[in-house]
Order: C-alpha cells, then structure tokens, then sequence
C-alpha cells in the first residue's frame, strides 16, 4: 500500500509533540522541587508558583506542546500521532536521569525500550487512514441485476 511521505515541517511538527511535553513536564518537576509543598487548600500559593521562571517556562512549552499536537490531528490520525507522544517517555527518562539526577530502575529502562520499539512499528505504517471509495461496489460482491421499468418480478 503506498502512502505519502511526510514534508519535513510535519516531521518537524512531530518532534516537537515529542520533544516539548517532556521538556515543559521536567521544568515544572525542578520549579517545584525549589518550593515547599503546595495544597489546595491554600490556592494564592498555587497561583504564586505560576510565576516562578521554571514552572513559567514548562507551563510555556507544554502550550508549544498542545499547539503541535493539534497541528499533527489536522492530517494525521490519531493512531500515528499518540505514539509520537509516547516517545516523550525516552526523553523524559533521559531529562529525568541526566537533568534532574534521578534514579531510574532497570525495569524502567527496559519498559522505555519496549515503548521505543513499539513507536518504532506504527511509525513505518501510513500516517493517514485510507478510505476505500464509497461510489464504487465491492469487488467481492455479486453485480445487482439491472432492472428496467417494463420488468416485472
């Protein structure tokens, strides 16, 4: 089945979904890790951490995030553009450990893999579903009799 190739804007439409949700997420991680615990109860405290430059920045980016996402809905499907947020775990795993200095378990990482191959397999299939044409009959299904206005049954 062929199908078209993406433009280089879309793959760049694309590596934004994946690269900016995790990057907005990690800055939000590290600005409230600067600040003390936040309740709900106390919401002017909540509003106070928006302007904190960190949380600022991912706040932004997760923005940049959702405005990409719904470029890439607009001609492609769903099924071909979710996985590429997938592949935002990849990145946030290697933000996580390098940036942030957490610790991430083997089993973390080998469900990082399995998430990275299974991106990998949607990623070779069609970007956009194709739909067969409605006006023409199945090829399989027997051809209807003609019937003119003189017939009768």
């Amino acid at each position: 089945m062929a199908h078209a190739r993406l433009s280089l804007q879309q793959y760049l439409i694309l590596a934004m979904v994946a690269i900016c949700a995790p990057l907005g997420d990690s800055c939000l991680s590290r600005g409230m890790s600067h600040l003390p615990p936040i309740s709900l109860a106390h919401p002017l405290t909540l509003i106070a951490s928006v302007f904190t430059p960190w949380i600022a920045a991912g706040i932004a980016l997760l923005i940049g995030f959702f405005a990409c996402y719904l470029t890439a809905l607009s001609w492609a499907d769903l099924t071909y553009v979710l996985p590429t947020t997938a592949f935002g775990y990849v990145v946030i795993a290697l933000l996580s450990h390098f940036w942030l200095h957490e610790y991430i378990s083997p089993y973390r990482w080998a469900g990082i893999l399995l998430i990275t191959l299974g991106v990998g397999f949607v990623a070779h299939g069609p970007s956009l579903t194709e739909k067969p044409n409605e006006s023409l009959p199945p090829q399989d299904a027997p051809a209807e009799p003609v019937v003119q206005m003189g017939d009768r049954p």
